[in-house]
């Protein structure tokens, strides 16, 4: 396994994404996990923050993933945030999903922010597991965030602006999705 890793870090290549990537991704986002956006969902994230999202493509320009992020928040509450990251299958537990999520972690200490966070269903026990292999923890439960039928995990990673660690201080009750600030 570790051989397959590191033969796959030498064949991809991991750049900021694209509109014409818009194109390719298919195979990506074919994974009943995956949420799935309208087009200019995506290109309003590739115009606003164009630095939170990244691609990486594999040997004649497969797509292997993507992330997706934006900063947001005030104060002790700037933050990058998760949107999506995917990867298709094919391409998992070849640590593509940790270079994503590395590379958005250092975009969003860069930008000055106190933690990086993401929502996941809580269901999906195997992509929490691999988050919280990642350093992140629940800080939340949100009550329907899912189409209203699923409830989802809010999970936080303090980022070293965050000295004290109070971003991922966990609230005591769940809240609902009018409730998130």
């Amino acid at each position: 396994d570790n051989c397959v890793a590191n033969l796959t870090q030498l064949m991809t290549t991991q750049r900021r994404f694209s509109a014409f990537d818009l194109l390719k991704f298919n195979n990506v986002n074919l994974d009943p996990l995956t949420e799935t956006y309208h087009l200019n969902f995506y290109l309003q994230y590739l115009a606003k923050w164009p630095q939170y999202c990244f691609h990486v493509h594999g040997p004649h320009r497969r797509p292997m993933g993507y992330i997706l992020g934006k900063a947001e928040g005030v104060g002790e509450n700037w933050h990058g945030h998760v949107t999506a990251v995917t990867v298709p299958p094919e391409y998992r537990r070849l640590g593509v999903a940790v270079k994503l999520m590395g590379v958005l972690e250092r975009v969003s200490e860069w930008d000055r922010g106190y933690f990086v966070d993401l929502f996941v269903r809580k269901s999906n026990s195997v992509a929490i597991g691999f988050y919280e292999k990642l350093g992140y923890s629940v800080y939340r439960q949100v009550i329907g965030y899912y189409s209203g039928t699923e409830d989802a995990f809010d999970m936080r990673k303090a980022l070293s602006r965050d000295v004290d660690r109070k971003s991922i201080v966990p609230l005591t009750r769940p809240v609902e999705p009018d409730d998130l600030d």
